[in-house]
């Protein structure tokens, strides 16, 4: 992985990691178009940056998140979910990730769901998550282990779907995400250590902290305005986009097109 490359994926992973239309489809998708080999490396890097990303959210909102011993109670009891699937399935969610076919088949799918969610979900007015919406929305998250689902996504709607506005469903998300990728990232480094030590050479470590640095510039560019979007306007944008760019690829595919990264 060059310089460049990494620099590519940090920014798309900086844009679309609040947005529900999955940041790691859409590193798949860029690293399939760049031709980036599927390497040990690579797959870390993939999961590595998305917590550079994740720390936006500890910057923004530093006083909301720093804030009671039971507020990470109930982030513990939300992540515990995911996080034994994560460790139960973890090999093949890393064979999925070199799938593109399952990222354009996720992206459709989940397009044509947040064309509707708004009509199904009508927020209760709830802005405070208790133990049991906490685990709810905890649960919505595991099917984000699929790649091109959209974490995002997947516990936004979970929140709904369980009373909250638009707006906190999307912030207990972006809560939810500082200890779930802390996770991965440091599962995902421990893996490829032992898999292999010389991966962190000097260069490599230097190409993780590239990318970590440049998905934290561009997430905090983002997260406002996806805020004040979601809140205003709701999913339907997203829904048309996923639904386009699912579909396009799976054109690709049926056409020949070699987009998957074997």
């Amino acid at each position: 992985m060059t310089v460049f490359q990494a620099i590519v994926i940090a920014i798309v992973e900086g844009l679309t990691e609040f947005l529900p239309v999955s940041s790691t489809g859409h590193m798949v998708i860029v690293q399939a178009l760049l031709g980036i080999e599927p390497t040990e490396f690579t797959k870390v890097f993939m999961v590595n940056i998305q917590f550079g990303a994740i720390l936006s959210v500890v910057v923004l909102y530093w006083k909301r998140f720093f804030r009671s011993l039971e507020f990470y109670w109930k982030l513990l009891v939300a992540f515990i979910p995911a996080a034994l699937i994560g460790l139960l399935f973890g090999d093949a969610i890393d064979r999925l990730l070199e799938n593109v076919a399952v990222v354009a088949a996720a992206l459709l799918l989940g397009g044509i769901v947040l064309l509707f969610v708004d009509r199904w979900f009508r927020p209760k007015g709830v802005d405070e998550v208790g133990y049991g919406r906490a685990f709810g929305i905890g649960l919505a998250q595991c099917v984000a282990l699929v790649p091109g689902v959209s974490r995002s996504a997947a516990t936004i709607i979970g929140g709904m779907a369980l009373g909250l506005t638009r707006k906190h469903a999307a912030e207990f998300s972006f809560f939810l995400a500082v200890p779930t990728m802390a996770a991965a990232s440091g599962y995902k480094l421990l893996k490829g250590w032992q898999a292999d030590p010389a991966l962190f050479s000097s260069d490599h470590l230097g190409i993780l902290l590239l990318g970590n640095a440049v998905a934290f510039v561009v997430a905090m560019l983002a997260i406002r305005g996806f805020v004040g979007f979601l809140s205003r306007h709701g999913f339907r944008a997203f829904g048309w986009y996923r639904i386009i760019v699912g579909a396009l690829l799976l054109v690709l595919l049926a056409w020949g097109a070699d987009l998957n990264m074997a």
